[in-house]
């Protein structure tokens, strides 16, 4: 089974180029984030006639978040338990769904950005972060061999390697100790980076902003990722980040990243 992630940066903008992918790359399950679109605008047509069962969560123009897949979809939970909303008075955002898809429960995640290290936008960050850890660690505490994968664009470089120049990410988001530390937090929870083993080359990273031609000088940074339960790891074969799909005209800023799983969930 193919599973992927791609923050799209807009399901309307980009239907054509994903509807594209999917029939060209053979995945059988896509986490996608940042649709912008409620729910009366999502492209469903589009997916079924490939074959894809989509269960979408979006309230605005912003955020949003689906999985499409052609192996079943039930069980759809849209948020994870403790997971905090964002404003005064605060609000629900989309910002995670979940699904089981052949046995695998898969998490479609769009973490917040963070916006500055002083802005209150990075305690709100932090705090959903801590609430998807506490979670995740009560999914493997109830049951050691669930199969979970949690995927999505996470806002956070990891390590230094994940960003095209430290000195460049020196007092901004995404780098900080403390995010870091937040996303440790999940690894440190049971769940493993099942991507980075196959695509550990230097400068291998799965979002270039738009500007100042950051993916011509392959100035870009790692945010993207899929973490799964040690069940669900055990399974992956492989793994790779589709920068192809980063060129060309209508792209999206991040790429898709995918990774294989052999065997059945029992």
């Amino acid at each position: 089974m193919r599973i992927a992630t791609w923050n799209v940066n807009s399901i309307r903008s980009r239907i054509d180029r994903v509807a594209a992918w999917l029939e060209r790359t053979d995945v059988d399950v896509l986490a996608i984030q940042e649709t912008k679109a409620r729910e009366d605008q999502f492209p469903f047509d589009r997916f079924e006639a490939l074959g894809y069962q989509v269960a979408h969560h979006g309230l605005s123009q912003w955020n949003g978040v689906a999985i499409a897949s052609r192996v079943g979809i039930d069980d759809v939970r849209v948020g994870f338990d403790g997971m905090p909303g964002w404003g005064e008075p605060v609000a629900a955002e989309a910002r995670a769904i979940g699904a089981l898809c052949a046995g695998v429960r898969v998490w479609s995640l769009y973490v917040p950005n963070g916006r500055a290290l002083d802005d209150p936008h990075l305690d709100y960050k932090l705090g959903w972060l801590d609430a998807l850890a506490a979670a995740a660690r009560g999914w493997l505490a109830d049951d050691p061999e669930a199969q979970v994968a949690l995927l999505g664009d996470w806002n956070i470089a990891p390590t230094d390697a994940d960003v095209w120049s430290v000195p460049y990410y020196e007092g901004r988001t995404h780098t900080s100790p403390r995010e870091r530390a937040a996303f440790q937090a999940v690894v440190d929870a049971g769940f493993t980076d099942v991507v980075r083993p196959h695509t550990d080359e230097p400068g291998t990273f799965t979002y270039w902003d738009y500007t100042q031609l950051r993916f011509q000088k392959r100035q870009g940074m790692r945010i993207d990722f899929a973490l799964c339960s040690p069940a669900l790891a055990r399974r992956v074969v492989g793994a790779a980040i589709d920068r192809e799909e980063r060129k060309g005209k209508g792209a999206s800023d991040h790429a898709p990243v995918v990774f294989e799983v052999e065997g059945d969930t029992a």
